[in-house]
Parts: structure tokens; sequence; C-alpha cells
């Protein structure tokens, strides 16, 4: 038996943190469902600014909210702004199984909206029995399924601008973020 990855959120921002209310991450259940994230399913969390890692389970926040809302002893962990890595995981019998699931990973823009839909595929190649490819799950291509070659810099630039970032912010953000 091998645990391994069903879906993930990869860089889904803290929208808010709630000590007091009684625990879970709170989240946009239209995301989850293009995920495959499910009410009640407990998910892994992994901060990219802090490196804290939580396991935590779901519960469906407004749909179209783009919410992500860290909540009880969770909201600790993190602070309004924090790039996320959430991950739902499966059981399965043995390596024989990784051909036939194809985990979801939806990757996300600083606002919350999503910017691919990929997914990972393991495959036997003439070098390995099982080797591994991220595929752009739109397309399905392997090509640019990384990030930031597929980001409309200008739609994120005016986006921060919009939200009252100044230049100087605006290209911090750019340069930590993108390789430009």
């Amino acid at each position: 038996m091998m645990n391994v990855i069903r879906a993930k959120l990869h860089g889904i921002r803290v929208t808010n943190a709630d000590l007091n209310y009684h625990g879970s991450i709170t989240l946009d259940p239209e995301q989850c469902e293009m995920a495959g994230i499910y009410p009640m399913e407990f998910v892994e969390i992994w901060n990219k600014n802090s490196a804290a890692r939580i396991s935590t389970y779901v519960i469906f926040g407004e749909p179209g909210s783009r919410c992500c809302v860290l909540n009880g002893a969770a909201a600790r962990t993190c602070q309004k702004g924090d790039e996320l890595i959430i991950a739902a995981t499966e059981t399965i019998s043995g390596p024989e199984k990784l051909y036939d699931i194809k985990p979801r990973i939806l990757t996300f823009l600083p606002d919350n909206h999503i910017d691919q839909v990929l997914y990972y595929d393991v495959f036997q190649s003439e070098r390995r029995p099982y080797d591994f490819r991220i595929v752009d799950a739109d397309k399905h291509t392997v090509e640019n399924c990384h990030t930031w070659p597929n980001v409309d810099i200008t739609r994120v630039r005016d986006g921060l601008a919009a939200k009252g970032w100044s230049e100087a912010e605006i290209d911090e953000f750019l340069a930590a973020h993108f390789s430009l």
C-alpha cells in the first residue's frame, strides 16, 4: 500500500484566518470540484511563506468566492496573502496502480483565479517503468506546463495596481514569482 497525491491546489493564497472558528480550511467549492477535493476530506497544507505543514479537513465556502480561509488552530500557521499548497491523497495497492490515476493540479494567480489546470501522469518509458510528466489538462501537451510562461503579466500588473500596490511593490512581486 502506498499513499499518493490525488488532487492539488498549488499556489492558492490565504484570504483570511479565523482563530475563533472551530477548525478546518474553508475553500471555494467550484475550485474544489474542479480539482476533485471533497467536503470533510482531510488535506495536507504546506505554507510556502512560513514552511508550516498542517493537516485539516475541508469545508466549503461561498461558490465563486475564491476563498482560502484557515480556521481554528490552523489560523496560527498563516497570514493573509501567504501562498499555500493543498494536497488531497489516496491509498493505492501498489505502484502498478500509478498508471491509472491522473491527479488534477490547479495553479493560481495572485488573486486566486485559476491559472492552469494540469495533471500528473505516470507512464512507462524506454528509460524506466515508472516515468513522470506534467500535462496541461486542456491542451493535453507536456510543454508549457509550468505557471509563469502562460501568465499574462500585464493582467497581473494591472490587477495589483487596481488593488493599490505601488510600482515598486508590483515589480518586487513579479520578480519574486515570475522568471522575467
